[in-house]
């Protein structure tokens, strides 16, 4: 997701956008330690990702204040 597609997003979107990241960020953690995950690309990604949104989810807090 680009950062132009987030924006878009209301805050209740972002909000689960924020939450399935955490939950996917949990399970390539899980397969890290199982060895079973084949790109291990996909946690820095992933991380990225949270990242955006909760810069996001902050902008919009510090813009309504």
């Amino acid at each position: 997701m680009k950062v132009e597609e987030a924006k878009a997003l209301t805050t209740e979107e972002l909000n689960k956008q924020l939450e399935e990241a955490h939950h996917e960020l949990f399970d390539l953690r899980f397969r890290l330690a199982t060895k079973q995950l084949v790109n291990h690309r996909e946690l820095p990604r992933v991380k990225k990702k949270i990242a955006r949104l909760k810069t996001i989810i902050r902008e919009r807090e510090l813009k309504i204040r």
